[in-house]
């Protein structure tokens, strides 16, 4: 649906009240709405929030933003939220070995910059399930909630998300760039949507509860840099 010039995704479901998302990392704008819940009062809803919306468009818009990668020499690589320099090398195999601030990316001659990046995101993949399988029995413990199985995927729109019905989390590819405590919000984030579906009174409290600093560790993600991506 668009509305005042935004595109809006609808999502309507089992709920009382109406919820609206402004979704890094480009802004992407959804309504979550009672099943009953005709269009035009939802339209209604958004078209009173315009202004908010508009002004979280921008400030992601104007995050810093990491240029499209060619992974040549001199370009920047994020791990757990520290910048490193690209030296590329070339060799037979693929290997990417970071000391101090440089991050030597031993590459086949003559390979594309496509194929550098299926090798550079399946080492994120690799270091992101790392730090997942050390972190994820933590809050399992704190929280007393568990997820029958998780995996790592490249997203655009959201940080984490979790299927209730399967019990299942997928976990932002782009996280292994960030901060490790980014990443732990995250994890207690989608566990607690095993217990609690949405973003009301009580899911709020348990995040309270269980990580008083999760709205920093929010904003911290947020505002850290961004991929490149084609729109």
């Amino acid at each position: 649906m668009r509305i005042a010039g935004i595109e809006v995704r609808i999502d309507k479901k089992k709920i009382k009240n109406m919820h609206l998302y402004v979704k890094p990392p480009d802004g992407m704008v959804s309504v979550s709405a009672p099943l009953d819940m005709s269009d035009e009062a939802i339209e209604r809803f958004v078209r009173t929030k315009v202004s908010w919306i508009k002004a979280q468009q921008a400030k992601f818009a104007g995050q810093l933003r990491q240029t499209q990668r060619q992974y040549i020499s001199g370009e920047t690589l994020y791990l757990w939220g520290k910048q490193y320099f690209l030296q590329v090398d070339y060799g037979k195999r693929y290997s990417l070995t970071l000391t101090g601030n440089t991050a030597i990316f031993t590459v086949r001659e003559g390979s594309t910059a496509g194929q550098r990046d299926n090798f550079v995101r399946e080492w994120y993949r690799e270091k992101l399930k790392a730090e997942i399988m050390r972190l994820m029995p933590k809050w399992e413990r704190i929280t007393g909630l568990k997820c029958d199985f998780w995996q790592t995927k490249y997203m655009t729109n959201k940080w984490g998300t979790c299927n209730i019905t399967n019990r299942k989390i997928w976990f932002n590819l782009q996280l292994a760039k960030k901060t490790t405590d980014c990443l732990e919000y995250i994890i207690l984030h989608e566990l607690i949507h095993l217990q609690v579906k949405n973003h009301n009174a009580e899911f709020l409290a348990l995040m309270d509860k269980y990580m008083p600093h999760w709205r920093a560790a929010k904003k911290k993600l947020n505002d850290q840099i961004l991929d490149y991506w084609e729109k």
